[in-house]
């Protein structure tokens, strides 16, 4: 299989609403890039909605969505978490954590009920959000004499790299971003232009 470097997610937060026998679920749908981002999301929606009876979400994250949380909050498990995350799912978006705000509206739904009303209310929350393609990149920084100077800017400009910094002294380094799919030929590039260094500093 082919490394896939580019993964979906939402440009910015955006809303759903599903209203089902008075009870009203309001679903928040946030870009996220780590899990430290949740839980003050949470906080805030709980001062938001100070009478709301449950705050039930789901998010995936990581560019391979090998990493996911589920939360019911008190709902029957199974009901709430779950439908949120497979609304996730469905679309193939990671980087996004969706937080549905429960109103209790006096009669209860049932468990299909509330499966149905979860999932409603996080689709909406999608279908109202930008979905947007991000690829993954690796940022490098390459180090190399004055001399090599027109050389390398040529490969910068050649292979339409994305220069972060750049510092041009006797000695010179530069700071690029470079897509995963690209990496193996225009590090094959750097190579064969004599006297630079090339130095792995993060994926983004």
């Amino acid at each position: 299989m082919l490394f896939n470097d580019s993964y979906k997610t939402i440009e910015s937060s955006a809303e759903g609403i599903f209203r089902d026998k008075g009870s009203k679920f309001i679903a928040y749908a946030n870009p996220i890039q780590s899990e430290e981002e949740v839980k003050p999301i949470l906080t805030n929606l709980r001062a938001e909605h100070v009478k709301a009876r449950h705050f039930c979400y789901a998010y995936r994250l990581t560019p391979d969505r090998s990493v996911f949380r589920i939360n019911d909050d008190g709902e029957p498990s199974g009901t709430a978490g779950r439908p949120i995350l497979n609304s996730l799912l469905s679309e193939d978006l990671t980087n996004v954590l969706i937080v549905v705000v429960r109103y209790f509206g006096g009669t209860l739904l049932g468990v299909p009920g509330l499966i149905h009303a979860y999932k409603t209310a996080a689709v909406e929350s999608i279908k109202a959000s930008a979905i947007i393609t991000k690829t993954i990149n690796d940022v490098y920084e390459v180090q190399f004499d004055y001399l090599q100077m027109n050389d390398v800017m040529k490969l910068v400009k050649e292979e339409n790299l994305l220069v972060l910094a750049q510092n041009f002294d006797m000695q010179c380094n530069l700071k690029f971003e470079i897509r995963k799919a690209q990496l193996n030929i225009v590090l094959g590039k750097f190579d064969k232009i004599e006297g630079t260094k090339l130095k792995y500093l993060q994926t983004t």
